[in-house]
């Protein structure tokens, strides 16, 4: 009686019977496409081989996989192999000196060097943690991630909702300063120099990240319901409670090249901290116009982290998580080429960003030209 009186559903109101097993098959048809239908190579964004690999190793159980491998060598156009050594270096054995830190491999730049900056520094990993906020993660997520930077001795990346007591667990930060410039900003929302140099002096932060876009929602801003901003959220952003927090898509601080390293220099003069960008490839143009700006050397970002249009986030619009913004892979190859033409690529320390947690996926970024990946 209810289907048939109700007008939410017209399949309900028309078909109330098969209605039903038409919805409970909709929702458990993940489930059996799962474990029933898809191989363990299929999924997205991550396969079930890969998730196995994951569990397996972060609970130092077995994860080695027997009878070779599942995956199609031969006939797939773009699978990515890796040439091996002949002659391979011995591995580290316990009780030697190196064994502790066989896996501990430092950058080879000095990020800031080029540029003088005061607090310049070479990062101990060049495998570090990548960008989410306090409020999109929660608080005993941050505090698990920060606390797991400091053992790995692996920079932190802060996301772009600030710098919470939860990224005080021992890890060293990168300071991620979004359109909203939250931790950053004064009672009017506008970026507060005063404030950032303030936050900066009085936590771990060893560089701070300018980002222009990101790969989950290139060209947009974020979005922090109400609901979710508690009253220590609203005063590390330093937002209202009673709406929801909106970044906006652009940054009202700079508006083209010229601009933003004006910006970026200005940060860098009050801090002594690296200053670097994070964007999502898209138009070109941007990418020629900031290496010809930094060709004379007078001014220049330290680092640029390039995330791929396939990066993650806690939400996005369909349509921008799927068609907008480059996938790693092509976008990083187009924008180190530009700094590459210009010779002036050993004066930046590239990033790179976008799942790329897997050994050969990491492998191919620093075949690319990454020096350092999240």
């Amino acid at each position: 009686a209810y289907d048939l009186r109700q007008r939410r559903h017209s399949i309900l109101r028309n078909f109330p019977v098969i209605g039903h097993a038409r919805y409970v098959l909709e929702e458990v048809g993940p489930e059996l496409r799962q474990y029933i239908v898809t191989s363990n190579t299929e999924e997205r964004p991550f396969d079930r081989d890969q998730r196995r690999w994951i569990y397996a190793s972060s609970k130092r159980e077995n994860n080695y996989f027997a009878f070779g491998t599942s995956r199609d060598l031969e006939t797939s156009p773009n699978y990515f192999i890796i040439k091996h050594s002949p002659f391979p270096l011995p591995a580290p054995v316990p009780g030697d000196r190196d064994y502790d830190d066989q896996y501990r491999i430092p950058a080879a730049k000095v990020v800031g060097a080029a540029r003088d900056r005061e607090h310049a520094f070479r990062p101990a990993s060049v495998i570090n943690v990548s960008a989410m906020s306090y409020g999109a993660l929660s608080s005993n997520a941050i505090t698990a991630l920060n606390q797991g930077a400091a053992i790995a001795g692996c920079l932190h990346n802060t996301g772009e909702g600030g710098v919470s007591p939860y990224h005080q667990q021992g890890g060293e930060l990168i300071w991620q300063l979004g359109t909203g410039y939250f931790g950053a900003r004064d009672a009017h929302g506008r970026f507060d120099l005063g404030r950032l140099v303030e936050t900066a002096a009085a936590n771990p932060v060893r560089a701070i990240e300018v980002k222009l876009s990101q790969g989950a929602k290139p060209g947009l801003g974020g979005v922090l319901p109400a609901a979710k901003i508690t009253e220590e959220i609203s005063r590390i952003r330093g937002v209202p409670r009673d709406r929801d927090c909106i970044s906006p898509a652009a940054h009202p601080e700079f508006h083209d090249v010229d601009s933003l390293l004006d910006f970026v220099e200005r940060i860098a003069a009050a801090t002594g901290l690296p200053v670097g960008i994070k964007s999502a490839i898209g138009e070109p143009s941007l990418w020629s116009d900031l290496a010809d700006a930094m060709v004379s050397g007078e001014r220049g970002v330290d680092f640029i982290t390039v995330d791929g249009g396939e990066g993650g986030t806690g939400a996005g619009p369909l349509v921008f998580t799927d068609q907008v913004a480059l996938p790693f892979k092509l976008g990083f190859s187009r924008v180190y080429t530009e700094f590459a033409k210009r010779g002036i690529a050993d004066r930046v320390v590239f990033i790179g960003s976008g799942k790329l947690g897997f050994p050969h996926e990491s492998t191919l970024a620093f075949g690319l030209g990454c020096d350092m990946v999240n």
